[in-house]
Parts: structure tokens; C-alpha cells; sequence
């Protein structure tokens, strides 16, 4: 019997899980205004160490 119908049974498994995959990013999905800070801040460190690196190199 599992040989006749594995083809649906493996949907079914893949569709359970992304739908569970999907849930889970909805209920720990982070704010988009505490998103958009953690990337500014990352933006930000990211050209002070560019900025560091660069004048380091030219003494």
C-alpha cells in the first residue's frame, strides 16, 4: 500500500512543512523598523571600519 501511494504521501509531508517552515518566519518575524536599524548600524560599521582601514594604510 505505501508503494502505491508514496508520491502522496511525500506531498503531504512537503506541504506540512512548509507551511510549518511558514509559520514559524510570520511568528518570529522581527519589525521592519528594528530591521531597517540593525542593517543601518550594520551599513554604518561596516564604513567606519572601511574608513579606519583606509587611513591606517595611507600613514
Amino acid at each position: 500500500m505505501l508503494a502505491k501511494y508514496w508520491k502522496k504521501i511525500g506531498m503531504v509531508i512537503l506541504i506540512v512543512a512548509c507551511v510549518f517552515n511558514i509559520m514559524n518566519k510570520l511568528v518570529h518575524k522581527l519589525s521592519l523598523n528594528s530591521e531597517m536599524l540593525s542593517s543601518a548600524q550594520y551599513i554604518y560599521d561596516q564604513q567606519q571600519n572601511e574608513t579606519n582601514n583606509n587611513e591606517n594604510n595611507t600613514n
